[in-house]
């Protein structure tokens, strides 16, 4: 991290910008971390994908199938991968807290640019918001480096903007990735955009959302790597038209991955998330691999079906 703690927020608002990935992790056939290919899709991604910011053993990333070790490896090869090209948030998230405090610790110690923390589980609770206020007040007492909120409905609970806005009062809470109906988004947007960077994984309402709400910052999920390949940049594209006020081409050049975000989505068994994903990455010649159980791997049929939607969706190689 290249900033202090009293910078943390005005860090993020210069350089937490663009286009950033939530990244897949690709697993070998012995299900153990390809580092090799994780660092080829690192530099496709950065080089020539231009994305600005990797979100890295998160949920997409499987970091549930992954030991704290794991993920500590996944933090070192990402900002090995990035040399300083591109920002690197790492997932701290886990029901323990002394889990999160250490992989966050090892984030700071290891160069990472960001953490971000998913809104924890709390069963039989129901008026939690002081319970969360604790929660990230004793993360960010504990490490120096910049905190991105996250919520989610995995949680069973999602927060309030006005919780959020509380949060963004602590000084080292720069940003959330914001995972609920718009409407709470764009509260929140307005009522602490001062003070926090929101943004929702959504690409679909990414356009939208830079030129009705004045986002800069995409944060993020998996379509920035398989919407896109280096002859065929149409996300961003269409992000850079509408950061320059060029909105006709931004909506005409999003108009045009309509297509592919159809054979993406609707090719996508709904228990089969991840190794679709894979299935599709590898595809564009990305590392995709295995995933690991729980999940579940592709039939050689829905191979078939991904792969002939994908041929016909007219996403360039």
């Amino acid at each position: 991290m290249d900033y202090t703690r009293s910078d943390a927020k005005a860090h993020a608002r210069a350089h937490m910008t663009g286009i950033w990935a939530a990244a897949l992790t690709p697993f070998d056939d012995q299900l153990r971390i390809d580092e090799d290919g994780f660092r080829h899709n690192i530099n496709h991604w950065v080089d020539d994908l231009a994305i600005r910011g990797l979100f890295i053993a998160g949920k997409q990333g499987e970091a549930f199938s992954m030991s704290v070790a794991e993920r500590k490896r996944t933090f070192e090869l990402a900002v090995e991968a990035t040399a300083g090209r591109a920002q690197t948030i790492m997932s701290c998230s886990d029901p323990n807290l002394d889990v999160v405090l250490d992989l966050a610790r090892h984030a700071q110690t290891v160069g990472a640019d960001w953490i971000v923390v998913h809104a924890p589980q709390l069963p039989f609770f129901k008026a939690q918001d002081e319970t969360l206020l604790g929660y990230y007040r004793t993360i960010a007492e504990s490490v120096d480096i910049g905190i991105a909120l996250w919520s989610h409905p995995d949680s069973g609970y999602l927060m309030s903007p006005q919780l959020c806005n509380r949060l963004a009062d602590l000084e080292t809470v720069v940003a959330i990735k914001y995972s609920v109906p718009r409407p709470a988004y764009r509260e929140l947007t307005e009522l602490a955009s001062d003070r926090l960077l929101v943004s929702t994984a959504s690409e679909e309402e990414w356009l939208d959302n830079i030129i009705e709400l004045d986002w800069r910052l995409y944060l993020c999920s998996s379509p920035p790597f398989l919407l896109q390949s280096a002859k065929d940049r149409r996300m961003l594209d269409y992000t850079q038209a509408a950061f320059e006020g060029r909105i006709d081409d931004a909506r005409r050049i999003s108009a045009s991955l309509e297509p592919v975000r159809a054979a993406l989505r609707d090719t996508r068994p709904a228990e089969k998330p991840h190794a679709q994903q894979k299935y599709w990455q590898e595809l564009l010649g990305q590392v995709g691999g295995r995933v690991r159980a729980p999940l579940l791997e592709l039939t050689d049929d829905e191979r078939a079906t991904i792969r002939d939607a994908f041929e016909q969706s007219g996403l360039q190689r």
